[in-house]
């Protein structure tokens, strides 16, 4: 199947269902989060909780470069772990820790992929300002794409707000293009670059936009389980995304309750 850059009317409409589902579906997943339980119980919940709302869990069997299909239903990284953790049984939440959830679904034929970063229970300072930065500079990189932009404007505020608060925007992992397909055309950095492909926005595009920022040094590096992306120094990441319509207006946010 060919995928466009921009979708119809009336697929926008049921991207924006499908996000509103989704978020809802990633609202009670989160709200469950406590120390004691492990990741592969909020795993579940999720799986359940996505087809009791009509959709599909579009992570469960996806492919990848390590060869092997993702078995879940959705991400957990905790702490150094940034994006892509596998859901484990023997895996604990503690207190203190950083849970990064990454969610998507397909409903009706449209995909949504949206991610949250989660303090359990009271955090440290430097970790509360990381989890916060990060949300802060999706926010910021947002309000720069309207059709007319380039997407450099959205990588460049992403990365100077990062920066400017003392932490790194990761170089080696990048938002995308989705609608149809979990992952489509383009690619959306998080930081700007001369290598990077500095795009016009359109009117009707669908993006999945996701700042992982780190405390130290961007460098990531695939742990053995063939996944799960984790930093190099063995600092705290954190992750949000939100998958966004262009409208004549600006960017729509579809992921939000």
């Amino acid at each position: 199947m060919i995928v466009t850059l921009t979708k119809t009317e009336e697929e926008i409409a049921r991207l924006k269902e499908s996000g509103k589902r989704l978020a809802h579906v990633l609202e009670k997943v989160t709200a469950m989060v406590a120390p004691g339980l492990s990741t592969k119980d909020i795993d579940v919940l999720s799986e359940r909780l996505i087809r009791e709302s009509g959709g599909i869990p579009i992570f469960k069997g996806y492919g990848g470069g390590s060869g092997r299909p993702f078995p879940a239903t959705l991400c957990t990284s905790l702490n150094e772990e940034v994006v892509h953790g596998i859901p484990n049984a023997e895996r604990k939440i503690r207190t203190g820790d950083l849970l990064k959830l990454d969610i998507g679904m397909r409903f009706e034929g449209m995909v949504t992929d949206m991610a949250r970063t989660v303090r359990v229970g009271e955090v440290t300072p430097d970790v509360e300002k990381l989890a916060a930065v990060t949300e802060e500079s999706l926010k910021r990189g947002i309000v720069e794409l309207r059709p007319g932009a380039r997407i450099s404007a959205y990588a460049r505020a992403v990365q100077s707000y990062v920066e400017e608060n003392g932490f790194s925007v990761v170089r080696d992992l990048v938002g995308h293009g989705v609608g149809h397909e979990l992952h489509e055309e383009p690619q959306i950095p998080n930081y700007v670059s001369r290598e990077m492909d500095d795009f016009v926005v359109k009117k009707g595009m669908t993006l999945a936009l996701e700042p992982m920022v780190n405390m130290g040094t961007f460098a990531v590096k695939i742990a053995r389980d063939g996944w799960t992306f984790v930093t190099v120094d063995g600092k705290w990441s954190a992750h949000c995304e939100d998958t966004v319509v262009i409208t004549e207006n600006g960017a729509e946010v579809v992921t939000r309750v």
